[in-house]
């Protein structure tokens, strides 16, 4: 063998070397697009319900109430009455007699704003097992000065 030869096989010997300027290229990009994307995905919008503009319902018959409060208790007024605390099963049933008597009665569901979304959630799908055709919301009309 010649020195030229033990030359060129030198040159042909493998590293064991990773290059990782590219994979470091791949990782700013992918933090680039990350970095962007992350704030468009956001899930949750914070809502301030119980306020509104529209106008009193006139009924023929006084309405009957379904009031949630904020600790998840409920509260039925029927006929103009008081407010009657009742759980969710009595409230159920006394909603399906009612129903059953007049199919075309509505009922409203007061909720205060502190209130969970979910416990008012819960007293529409109660209501609706009930076979209540006719379901509303009450709010308090929006006043001046107020946000």
């Amino acid at each position: 063998m010649s020195v030229l030869s033990m030359r060129r096989h030198r040159k042909r010997k493998l590293k064991a070397e990773i290059n990782v300027v590219p994979y470091i290229d791949v990782m700013l990009v992918l933090l680039v697009i990350f970095m962007v994307t992350a704030p468009l995905l956001t899930l949750g919008v914070d809502v301030d319900l119980p306020q509104s503009n529209a106008k009193t319902v006139n009924a023929k018959e006084d309405p009957i109430v379904v009031s949630v409060y904020p600790d998840g208790t409920y509260a039925l007024a029927v006929k103009a009455g008081k407010n009657e605390a009742v759980t969710a099963q009595a409230l159920e049933a006394r909603i399906r007699a009612i129903v059953g008597q007049n199919k075309e009665a509505s009922i409203f569901v007061a909720a205060q704003g502190q209130g969970k979304y979910q416990d008012v959630m819960n007293v529409m799908e109660l209501l609706q097992r009930a076979n209540v055709k006719k379901i509303g919301l009450m709010s308090d009309p929006k006043q001046a000065g107020r946000k």
